[in-house]
């Protein structure tokens, strides 16, 4: 039984190569994209939806067949592809380069897999079932996105601006946690979801003290 060892990558400013012109390998490419890294594209023929993209410095596509070559000072590759034996050679040479591979609905020919994700901000739930079912983590991801709504964006980015405000103060670290802790327990992320704005303000003050307004964090809270 394959066992996966959960993590989170930065790959902002890697290499990262996508074999592939179809909407699965638009996926993936925008994914990676958006976590900063400088993707290159190859394929015979790219859909339509590649155009987006064009106008990214990151971003640059190849119209031609894949050559092992392209590997070259990549940090992973990701393969999207329909023909299942290019797909076996493009996870080969990874392997013997010791690049990060992930080949599409593949699980037996990745060194890593892609988890089915919910994006609220700074928030990330990864969901997997280590390949068995990617449809069950696709239900599980939307029954989760009920769950945790666009209000955790806010409140996560509240939460930076507290933690940002307190070690400016020179506030002990492990004193945070409580803090937080009470907040989340006293409903903030509700207050914003409901709008809730001079409650939240109230609550902010009573746990943080007088200088912690809802209002100053919200403008000066990092995106």
């Amino acid at each position: 039984m394959m066992k996966y060892f959960p993590v989170y990558l930065d790959i902002k400013g890697r290499r990262c190569l996508v074999v592939g012109g179809g909407p699965v390998a638009l996926r993936k490419a925008q994914g990676l994209l958006e976590a900063g890294a400088r993707v290159t594209a190859v394929s015979p023929e790219f859909s339509e939806g590649f155009t987006l993209l064009a106008g990214s410095a990151s971003f640059e596509t190849i119209r031609r067949s894949y050559r092992s070559t392209d590997l070259d000072e990549k940090f992973l590759v990701i393969g999207a592809t329909d023909n299942n034996e290019l797909n076996r050679k493009i996870s080969r040479d990874a392997q013997s380069l010791n690049i990060l591979c992930n080949i599409a609905d593949v699980p037996e020919a990745c060194n890593f897999i892609l988890p089915s994700v919910v994006h609220r901000g700074d928030l990330m739930i990864a969901i997997s079932t280590s390949g068995k079912s990617p449809a069950f983590a696709r239900h599980l991801r939307k029954q989760l996105e009920k769950q945790f709504g666009e209000e955790y964006t806010e409140f996560l980015r509240i939460m930076g601006a507290v933690r940002k405000k307190l070690l400016a103060k020179q506030h002990a670290p492990e004193a945070h946690k409580p803090l937080f802790e009470s907040l989340i327990s006293k409903g903030l992320p509700e207050m914003i979801r409901e709008g809730r704005t001079d409650e939240a303000d109230t609550t902010l003050r009573e746990v943080l003290g007088e200088e912690f307004d809802y209002g100053s964090l919200r403008d000066t809270a990092e995106d």
